[in-house]
């Protein structure tokens, strides 16, 4: 799932859930605006906590692929080695 458009929807349902909520009150404004301060707080937290889970994912993976090419690269000189041996032992033939 692309980041942005999990961002992108969790703002809009943020919006939307704000607004309806303003729309629908039946308490007073002040107690509407703490308890939409609130959760826009515990929203925002979510957000950030699987924003954090999201880079943590991409960092595991992109040092994954890093090891694995380091490994490729240290076998392509091993093999390339072995290669120039049995090419210079079979010139000194």
């Amino acid at each position: 799932m692309n980041a942005g458009k999990v961002i992108l929807g969790a703002l809009a349902g943020a919006a939307t859930g704000a607004l309806l909520g303003i729309l629908f009150a039946p308490k007073r404004g002040a107690v509407t605006r703490r308890a939409i301060s609130r959760k826009s707080k515990r929203q925002v937290n979510e957000l950030k906590n699987k924003f954090n889970e999201f880079v943590d994912t991409v960092t595991e993976k992109f040092e994954k692929a890093k090891d694995e090419m380091v490994d490729i690269v240290e076998e392509t000189i091993s093999k390339s080695a072995e290669v120039e041996k049995d090419v210079n032992a079979s010139k000194a033939k």
